[in-house]
This record gives structure tokens, C-alpha cells and sequence, in this order.
């Protein structure tokens, strides 16, 4: 993994990449003037671009970034303050004061959502095996101005961990989080949005197993909900009751404790 400033840099900004490049093990390259196409070119490697008020995350070969964004939960956050419902909150069951492990981040749209409606005295932990997305996605979170207080709030009490699912959940003692979360990578392809394509690049991908779902089981208060493609063999499989969504390409399932 490559870091590197945005075009138009400072001493500053040049500081701040380097503080980056120590946290992540990576190499600091100063910018020049160059393109990150023409860096690339130089050293074949993923970078990661610092700019003023974002970071963006370049795959080799590839002309657009991975950037954070909350995605679907700007509209998901604006429809529970108009008091509208949210199928996730609901067949999570979760409340406010609620607490929740996301085994499966993305793009924190779930967290995100689940935190503005647990509030200040819930708990919403997400995982990211990838360490370079893990960093961005934590950062996106505390940086990201929504124009909501309560949304960027929401988004700052998120605590993100760079790690996969099994090891995670193995170390937890027994009734950790009320719910625990699954939104692995759809069986049938789903066109996403830009930024979900750019994410897939770039995911560690790690399936649903019987040890997962023995440790999330075990981790759990009350319930384990997977969100899966309406088609997916998953629910069957692992013995989730589905809660069937007519209109979407995806339904939830649940396992209640």
C-alpha cells in the first residue's frame, strides 16, 4: 500500500499522510505533481490518497477511488426522522439503547442506522478485515459532515474493528450484543451502487460457516439476523426464519435466542 497527498497539498497535509503511512505499515510517497496513475505506474500498488477532507482509496489499475459516504443511510436516517419505519431496525428488533455487532461492515449504511436509532446509550461495533478499508471506514465515520447532527453523531459513536468475523466472535464472552449482524456478499449479483462496486474490490470476503454462527449464536442476547438475496441458500441452510419482502431483491432472516 502506497499514501500520498492530493494534488494541491501542504506541509500539513504532508505530515498528516506520513502520521497515516506509520499507523498502516505503508510507504509515504511525496506527490510531485504526479498523477496516482503515473505513481502507480512507478510502484505497482494500492494507494491511498490524503486529502483536506477526505481519503480516498485507489485499487492499481483502476482511475476511480473507494471514498466513504453513508450511502443509503442518508435517506434511511431522514425517513425515522419523518417517523417512518426501517425493515432492518425492525427485524433486528432493535431500540433505542440497544447493542449490535456488525460482522460484516461494508459501507456502514446498517451501522449507521442503527446507531442514530440506538442512541447515545446503545452500543453498534462494526468488523472490516480489511485494514487499509477498516481505516478509511473509521475515518469516513468521525469525519463525514451529514448536514444532521444526530445522523453525524450516529455515525461518530460507531466503533470500528479491523478484523474478520470468526476471531472476533470466538474471543467474545457469552451474551455480548443483543443482535448480531450478517450482510455477506450475495450468492446472485445484485447491482449496487458505484461506491458498493468500488467496495467489492477491495472487501475481505468470509462466508457464513457453522462455527460463525455457533460464535454468533453464543454472542447474541437476543437474536442473529441475516440479510441475504430473497434466492439465497443461506437461510435454509442455517436455519434462519425468513421475513419475506415482496417488493426487494433481499430478505432478512432471524435466529432468536
Amino acid at each position: 500500500m502506497l499514501i500520498t497527498t492530493s494534488g494541491r497539498t501542504n506541509e500539513a497535509m504532508k505530515e498528516k499522510a506520513k502520521n497515516i503511512a506509520e499507523q498502516l505499515g505503508a510507504e509515504y510517497i511525496d506527490r510531485n505533481k504526479r498523477s496516482v496513475k503515473a505513481i502507480q505506474q512507478q510502484v505497482p500498488e494500492d494507494c491511498i490518497v490524503v486529502g483536506k477532507e477526505r481519503l480516498e482509496l485507489y485499487q492499481t489499475g483502476e482511475n476511480q477511488p473507494f471514498f466513504f459516504h453513508p450511502s443509503s443511510a442518508m435517506f434511511r436516517v431522514k425517513r425515522l426522522l419523518k417517523g417512518e419505519s426501517d425493515p432492518f431496525l425492525e427485524a433486528a428488533g432493535l431500540k433505542e439503547g440497544s447493542s449490535i455487532l456488525d460482522c460484516t461492515l461494508g459501507l456502514a449504511s446498517d451501522s449507521i442506522t442503527a446507531s442514530f436509532a440506538a442512541g447515545n446509550k446503545g452500543k453498534v461495533t462494526g468488523l472490516e478485515g480489511n485494514k487499509y478499508l477498516s481505516f478509511l471506514i473509521a475515518n469516513g465515520l468521525r469525519q463525514w459532515d451529514s448536514g444532521l447532527e444526530s445522523m453525524n453523531q450516529a455515525m461518530g459513536r460507531i466503533n470500528v474493528e479491523a478484523t474478520m468475523a470468526l476471531p472476533y466472535l470466538k474471543k467474545l464472552p457469552s451474551d455480548s450484543y443483543d443482535i448480531v449482524y450478517f450482510d455477506p456478499m450475495f450468492e446472485e449479483e445484485i447491482f449496487e451502487s458505484e461506491g458498493i462496486k468500488a467496495l467489492r474490490n477491495f472487501a475481505v470476503y468470509e462466508d457464513l460457516s457453522e462455527e460463525v454462527l455457533f460464535h454468533a449464536k453464543r454472542a447474541a442476547r437476543k437474536r442473529v439476523v441475516l440479510k441475504d438475496h430473497f434466492r439465497s441458500s443461506r437461510f435454509a441452510q442455517y436455519g434462519f426464519k425468513v421475513i419475506e419482502r415482496k417488493s426487494s431483491k433481499f430478505h432478512f432472516g432471524i435466529i432468536e435466542k
